[in-house]
């Protein structure tokens, strides 16, 4: 069975508001997030820039590990560990940059390193020309 969860492998938020030409093939991977299936992380980068949007790279990198029987099955918990650890919620993009697999006793550990991205159209992080319901809300309520 080949691994979802590699060296390079993008996840983005579901619900990201990307670019219209920005053509993904993506499939569910955890509550919220989807796995990208069609390109890596400097294709992604380079498309992006491409459309006029931007995508950072957020310099802190998350880790996370999971001990487990089922490989696939501790990926996922170990990613969805780094997901949780990122500094903002509002973050909609994750590139994996290491997986480390070991095997003990019959029992898989997988450590995960992985970096925040964010995709938005502005080049100034968190500024959006379309403010969401969600934050008309916090907005008004400051």
């Amino acid at each position: 069975m080949e691994e979802k969860i590699n060296t390079g492998t993008i996840l983005i938020k579901e619900g990201a508001v990307l670019p219209e030409c920005l053509q993904l093939e993506s499939e569910p991977y955890l509550k919220g997030w989807s796995l990208v299936k069609n390109v890596d992380a400097k294709e992604l980068d380079r498309k992006i820039h491409k459309a006029g949007w931007t995508l950072f790279f957020m310099a802190h990198e998350v880790d996370a590990s999971a001990v487990g029987s089922d490989p696939e099955n501790t990926r996922r918990r170990a990613v969805r560990k780094a997901i949780a650890c990122m500094k903002s919620g509002r973050l909609n993009c994750l590139e994996i940059t290491q997986v480390g697999v070991k095997h003990f006793l019959g029992h898989c550990y997988v450590s995960v390193s992985a970096h925040p991205r964010h995709i938005q159209e502005s080049m100034i992080l968190f500024h959006a020309k379309h403010v969401t319901e969600g934050d008309r809300v916090q907005l008004a309520a400051a």
